[in-house]
């Protein structure tokens, strides 16, 4: 380990020695991964993971979730979020996420106090200050810790440090919420999420990496990393890429000739590529 990664694990070390028991926001991702492994191995028992689930919530990343935790050798629960009754949730304004956010702090403080747990805390980093994050208000609101961006850490230095300590997260592609597929305006339904897991399952299922499923009713547009997007030269491939996504539930798919862009659930236009199955 260089200089500067067991530096920075030091000072993330010391930040949790002083926040103390804590239950930990664990969505098995690359940074709530590293911040749950940390906070084991000073607080041991006395650090949780709780990871909420919900219809936005993929069946692989719940099982991925049980398997880290496993191998972390942490305490861990998984319990049941309500976003979906809040109608504001569902409305999917620009704010969704706010809301979205304030049940998951409101399911840690509850578990945190049941546990005799005096802290929450969750995986923000310094890369998401660069971004319209309203779930940090939330976490603000809520006096949720961030020990990742209390140290300075960005995701370079998370997948570096992760790959250091060897965990198998420190590679993974980004991940969000199911919900993050459906573009601002539109309703968010259930509907509209098991067809999108489905579709991503699929995907997965080929060997994709990043990518996405953007949905709109029957919809869906494909995104894929620009690393990837070469494969689809393969008519097979190509073929079952379409004809697994409409299995899903879709009624036409469109391949996004820009690939994989992070916040493209936003906006929805529809760019129709060569081949597009309808």
């Amino acid at each position: 380990m260089d200089t500067l990664t067991a530096s920075s694990l030091s000072r993330l070390q010391r930040i949790l020695t002083e926040i103390g028991p804590m239950a930990v926001g664990f969505s098995a991702g690359v940074d709530s991964t590293l911040l749950l492994k940390v906070a084991v191995d000073i607080l041991g028992a006395k650090a949780v993971g709780i990871t909420t689930v919900s219809p936005s919530l993929p069946a692989c990343e719940k099982e991925e979730a049980r398997a880290l935790a496993l191998l972390l050798g942490a305490r861990h629960w998984f319990v049941e979020s309500a976003e979906l009754e809040d109608p504001r949730y569902r409305e999917n304004n620009e704010r969704r996420c706010y809301f979205c956010k304030s049940e998951l702090f409101k399911i840690l403080r509850k578990e945190a106090d049941a546990l005799g747990l005096a802290s929450i805390a969750y995986g923000a980093q310094r890369d998401d200050l660069g971004e319209f994050r309203p779930g940090m208000v939330a976490a603000r609101e809520a006096g949720a810790r961030a020990p990742l961006l209390e140290v300075g850490l960005g995701k370079q230095e998370i997948r570096g440090l992760s790959r250091e300590l060897g965990l198998p997260t420190w590679n993974k592609p980004a991940m969000a919420c199911l919900a993050s597929r459906i573009p601002h305006g539109t309703p968010i339904a259930k509907e509209d999420l098991a067809r999108v897991e489905a579709a991503e399952a699929r995907l997965r299922g080929e060997g994709f990496r990043l990518f996405r499923v953007r949905a709109r009713g029957s919809e869906a547009r494909l995104e894929l990393s620009r690393e990837e997007m070469g494969r689809l030269n393969d008519p097979e491939l190509r073929e079952r890429v379409a004809e697994g996504i409409l299995a899903s539930g879709f009624a036409r798919v469109f391949f996004d000739p820009e690939g994989y862009r992070p916040g493209g659930g936003a906006t929805f236009t529809l760019s129709p590529s060569p081949g597009e199955r309808g």
